[in-house]
């Protein structure tokens, strides 16, 4: 398609935008919600350079202020824990007692999330759900026991801060030893750069939602788009490019805070095994990361060990974490890419055998393409690209991995009719696979296919004909190369899982939105409308969920305070524990939990924008006896 020296992708990034702000809530921008102590950090400030540092110990001081960031040439505005982006390396031990000293020095309020941490609610660090934030000039103390290990980070959940910088890598080592032994131990934190103030990048998406997506189709475009498909798409007010809100050159992607050709390198010596911590520690951004010429050893996901599984490459959506081991051999140097999902750019580092070796990048590869499976329209249909379908999964509707269908409550699903989402009526789905891409008998805005609890409205503008599992789908653009890929029907517990009861009911929920207007909610209701009427648990109750996607985007679902088990096929004991899970274009995803840790949580998407847009819920755990 098109040449890695020369393509649209490489005419549009000299264009500039210009800067302006938007009126928003205030829960939204992270200003306080004190009288007078409102504020936005700005580009002016001490220039906060990247990388980070390490701290250890049972007290830690952080400190949080406002400054500017330049990379690759590229001034824009930066929130820094330490005085640094990413903020600090914090290293911990399993069993320790550890107190964090958080001073915020920023004109707004400010928080921290240890994301995938277990901890007291009231330290999870999310204003207006587990405490009212930091206001400026202030100190909060978080004091918790360190009751797990692996990889983890943390970040701010006030306002759209972390799209600034303000988020680190956070590592705790186990208590005994390590299960895999390696040489080094290295981190990659990938992230996203950008010079506009994120209240503005907010405001376009919310006037159109491919306002920085320049990759459109257009009558002078080099897709593969026949003329049916491009019509198709045009009827369906919907670009088959529509992978990533935001991709660049608005973005510049970083690796440890450092652009593309910044220079961060690892050294290594041949032979030697090397521990690779990654972590999407971006605001908005999939990454593809590969090391041309090695293969990657998973060794654990999210923090939690898993069983050692070898790919060539793996899709990390945000928030989540992989470890891996690699044994680099005798070459100088071994490119670590990055790659944007929408392949507009990619993140990159160097394993080096000595200080400045340089390894042979890959050029961009190009863009994928939406499909009809994306829109949840292929179910067993013909011609509707089956090789992106994994029909050796369960059926969609099914109780797998030991639960017994008849165990179910499905008095209480939370949704009347179940059936209703989870199959298109067969004549519509026909109609799509004739093979001629007409639109005759498809609608994809058939809101008669939701569950009735489901709220209908503005906010509501799409739903997936026949959403199925795609539990073995490597992610979008990935599903057809010629190498190994990671998916999540790879993984399996390494340490057998604690509970394996069969979960008591089943509760169903859907992932919604209306792309045009930038709303996006959990069945149809957005945050602001729904934070007072929570998702309710019982102490120590084994549920099911199951995540329904009606959009035609990829959304990384995180659950605060407790992992789950995805019900990937492996048997209760070894399914993989995680607290992030990517739920495909027009697919559904489900996952176990035990509610064992009481008190309010967050639960939302990752991707910052559309959490601030409304999609996230609050999840409350009722402790022993009723208590919190």
């Amino acid at each position: 398609m098109n040449s890695p020296s020369f393509s649209r992708r490489h005419i549009i990034a000299a264009l500039g935008a210009a800067s302006a702000f938007a009126a928003a809530p205030a829960w939204a921008q992270g200003h306080s919600i004190h009288q007078g102590h409102g504020g936005r950090h700005g580009r002016g400030g001490p220039r906060i350079p990247a990388g980070f540092g390490e701290l250890r110990g049972e007290v830690i001081d952080l400190s949080v202020g406002s400054g500017h960031r330049i990379v690759e040439g590229r001034r824009g505005p930066g929130i820094a824990v330490n005085g640094s982006v990413p903020g600090p390396l914090i290293r911990l031990r399993e069993g320790q007692n550890v107190r964090f000293n958080v001073t915020n020095n920023l004109g707004e309020d400010t928080s921290i999330h240890w994301h995938g941490l277990l901890v007291p609610f009231q330290m999870d660090g999310v204003p207006g759900v587990s405490f009212p934030g930091i206001r400026p000039r202030e100190t909060f103390t978080y004091e918790f026991p360190i009751r797990q290990s692996g990889t983890y980070w943390y970040h701010s959940h006030s306002g759209l801060q972390e799209q600034s910088g303000h988020y680190g890598p956070l590592i705790i080592d186990p208590a005994g030893a390590e299960p895999v032994a390696y040489d080094r131990d290295y981190i990659l934190l990938l992230s996203d750069f950008t010079v506009l103030d994120p209240h503005f990048i907010m405001s376009r998406l919310r006037t159109g939602e491919g306002y920085f997506n320049r990759q459109q189709t257009s009558w002078t475009d080099d897709y593969p788009l026949s003329g049916a498909e491009r019509r198709m798409w045009a009827q369906m007010r919907m670009p088959a490019t529509d992978i990533m809100d935001i991709g660049a050159p608005t973005y510049t992607f970083l690796a440890n805070g450092r652009g593309p050709t910044e220079g961060l390198e690892y050294l290594f010596r041949a032979g030697e095994r090397i521990r690779l911590r990654v972590i999407n520690g971006s605001a908005q951004s999939f990454f593809n990361v590969r090391i041309p010429g090695l293969a990657m050893t998973i060794i654990a996901a999210d923090g939690q060990n898993v069983r050692p599984v070898e790919v060539d490459e793996f899709q990390i959506g945000t928030a989540e974490t992989y470890d891996v081991i690699v044994t680099p051999g005798s070459a100088d140097a071994y490119a670590i890419v990055g790659e944007s999902m929408d392949r507009s750019g990619m993140a990159l580092a160097m394993l080096a055998s000595r200080p400045g070796a340089r390894a042979a990048v890959p050029p961009l590869r190009d863009p994928p393409l939406l499909t009809m499976g994306d829109m949840g329209m292929d179910h067993g249909a013909g011609g509707m690209n089956h090789g992106a379908m994994n029909h050796g999964a369960a059926a969609d509707g099914a109780v797998a991995d030991g639960a017994a269908a008849g165990a179910l409550d499905h008095a209480a699903m939370g949704h009347g009719n179940p059936a209703a989402s989870s199959h298109a009526t067969a004549g519509a789905v026909a109609g799509a696979a004739a093979g001629s891409m007409s639109m005759d008998g498809m609608n994809m805005r058939d809101t008669s296919l939701l569950p009735p609890d489901v709220a209908i409205g503005p906010g509501v503008d799409m739903v997936s004909m026949a959403p199925v599992d795609k539990m073995g789908d490597p992610g979008l653009g990935l599903r057809d190369v010629p190498h190994r890929v990671l998916n999540y029907r790879m993984l399996a517990a390494l340490e057998p899982n604690r509970d394996t009861r069969e979960p008591s009911r089943l509760l169903e929920l859907h992932l919604t939105g209306n792309m045009e207007r930038y709303m996006w909610s959990f069945d149809g209701r957005m945050f602001s409308a729904v934070s007072d009427v929570p998702i309710r648990f019982a102490w120590n109750e084994r549920v099911r969920v199951k995540l329904v996607n009606n959009t035609m985007m990829a959304h990384p679902i995180h659950l605060h305070g407790m992992f789950f088990e995805l019900v990937n096929g492996a048997t209760p004991a070894h399914q993989p524990r995680k607290n992030v899970v990517v739920v495909q274009p027009g697919a559904s995803a489900q996952f176990d939990l035990t509610a064992n840790e009481p008190g309010d949580w967050s639960f939302h998407c990752h991707l910052m924008y559309h959490m601030h847009a409304g999609m996230m819920q609050t999840v409350t755990v009722v402790g022993p006896g009723g208590a919190l």
